[in-house]
């Protein structure tokens, strides 16, 4: 339920909502059904425990618990709850994975990492020795 005055989360995506497509906001953002399709904002997002978020999302903030796959470019910090299940590459400045909390794909952390990262996450990779091609799955991209 939406609090009264909540300045945090002043946009919310209920229980029983399904979006397809692209959403702009400029403040937060609490996920509580189905999204699939970009994110773009300067505020925070919280993908709540009962959310599923597919597609791509660029944002200032991430709090994710629910089911996530997506790419993430994040200005500033993600949180990965116990409860989080997330599929995708991520780029962020700060990175906290709680205890419990699943993680598949690649992640590139620390301020460098969003610079790097450009808008869309996993597509700009460092070069590989010369001469050798990179594997195809890697346990983690650390710049």
């Amino acid at each position: 339920m939406a609090e009264p005055g909540n300045q945090e989360y002043p946009t919310i995506i209920g229980p029983d909502a399904e979006f397809k497509g692209e959403l702009k906001f400029d403040k937060g953002l609490r996920l509580q059904g189905k999204f699939e399709g970009q994110l773009k904002s300067s505020g925070k997002l919280h993908v709540a425990k009962e959310a599923n978020l597919s597609g791509d999302v660029d944002a200032n903030s991430v709090v994710i618990e629910g089911n996530v796959r997506s790419n993430l470019n994040v200005s500033d910090k993600v949180e990965l709850k116990a409860s989080a299940k997330y599929e995708g590459d991520l780029n962020a400045s700060k990175l906290v994975v709680e205890e419990g909390a699943v993680f598949v794909g690649q992640v590139s952390v620390g301020p460098d990492a969003v610079k790097k990262g450009g808008g869309s996450p996993g597509i700009s990779r460092p070069a590989a020795p010369s001469g050798q091609n990179q594997p195809q799955n890697q346990g983690s991209n650390k710049s």
